[in-house]
């Protein structure tokens, strides 16, 4: 018997005011033509519920920009879910955020992309920075949880110790320190992007002296860039084990990147019971278990702890997703990152690789 989806996370949404230079959204994404209606998506998340969700996270590219956003935190409440908005905050005025907490909202994300505004604006590709301050101020005048995310890589590492004191400022409850992970747009914009060993050795100091200094008053959490880790991550929870993403079509997946991967035909949630598509597909069960394992995962005693790492960025470095992750200390494939590593940070004289797909919305 299979587990159900702990949080469904549903990418409402591929329309988005960011360019972000390391956007992990796919290469290929949905049109607003074919983005659900507000009658799909209550019965999506009405079946998530029903089959023991929790959480559900709204998201996308930018949730704001559709105008029944507040409707569906009030589907999502009326199935006793716990809600959680994950956001730029460009699209959100005072009345607009009233509304989304009146209607049910528990939690907001918010996302910064640096410290300083120049820089900010820079790697997300237009003037975002001083708005997302006054949609913080906003937040606090609200009962509801309230995270603040801040993206580091090579150009910004350096000004972490600024980016801890500005979620102190903006009276955040926790705030999330997540280095970029290479997919999508990070993966083309990779060179410029990967820290160097030095850089991260230092950002983990200052985030273990500002956990204990701030202890009882926010929550630091930190995403280690995965190249530097001995062993790699458990695959969003594990493939098909924790997580249910439904991309703005209505495609069902295990995780954003999923795409990536040839061969899969995604089974659609507006047409399928959710609750068939998360025990039965083939795209669910393909990574489930470990009989599809290749050594040295199926032998290892990790194999139930990481599940063999991150299946997309198993493609993505060696061209096949039932590989050992190369992030792996033990992967045959462990000297590609190495060498990634090694060569250091590089100049990126063409510049930035931004997210743009003109004409689409």
């Amino acid at each position: 018997m299979i587990s159900p989806p702990q949080a469904l996370i549903a990418e409402i949404t591929h329309r988005c005011p960011l360019h972000c230079v390391y956007c992990s959204n796919p290469l290929q994404m949905q049109p607003s033509s074919k983005e659900l209606s507000m009658d799909k998506w209550r019965h999506i998340i009405q079946q998530a519920a029903e089959m023991g969700c929790l959480h559900l996270h709204l998201t996308g590219g930018e949730p704001l920009l559709r105008r029944d956003t507040e409707d569906l935190v009030r589907a999502a409440r009326a199935s006793a879910l716990y809600v959680n908005l994950i956001t730029s905050g460009l699209g959100l005025t005072p009345q607009r955020l009233r509304a989304l907490v009146e209607s049910g909202l528990d939690h907001i994300q918010l996302s910064f992309q640096d410290s300083e505004e120049a820089p900010a604006n820079t790697f997300a590709g237009t003037s975002a920075h001083a708005h997302k301050l006054r949609v913080a101020s906003w937040i606090r005048e609200h009962r509801i949880a309230f995270t603040v995310n801040v993206v580091i890589h090579q150009q910004n590492i350096d000004r972490l110790e600024q980016s801890i004191r500005l979620a102190e400022q903006l009276r955040a409850d926790k705030l999330e320190i997540a280095n970029v992970q290479y997919y999508g747009w990070a993966l083309r914009n990779r060179a410029a992007l990967l820290p160097s060993a030095d850089q991260l050795r230092s950002s983990r100091s200052i985030i273990e002296s500002a956990r204990a200094r701030l202890a009882g008053k926010m929550r630091i959490d930190y995403v280690l860039p995965d190249y530097y880790a001995k062993f790699p991550k458990p695959c969003m929870g594990g493939w098909g084990r924790a997580l249910l993403l439904v991309d703005p079509a209505g495609r069902a997946m295990p995780c954003h990147s999923a795409t990536v991967i040839p061969g899969f035909d995604f089974p659609n949630a507006a047409s399928e019971p959710l609750s068939t598509i998360w025990e039965r597909s083939p795209v669910f069960q393909r990574f489930r278990g470990d009989a599809w394992m290749q050594e040295p995962c199926r032998s290892c005693e990790r194999k139930t702890i990481d599940f063999g790492g991150c299946r997309c960025q198993a493609l993505l470095l060696t061209g096949d997703p039932a590989a050992t992750d190369p992030v792996c200390s033990l992967s045959p494939k462990r000297s590609f990152i190495d060498e990634l590593i090694t060569a250091g940070n590089q100049p990126n004289p063409a510049g930035w690789v931004y997210r743009i797909d003109p004409a689409r919305f």
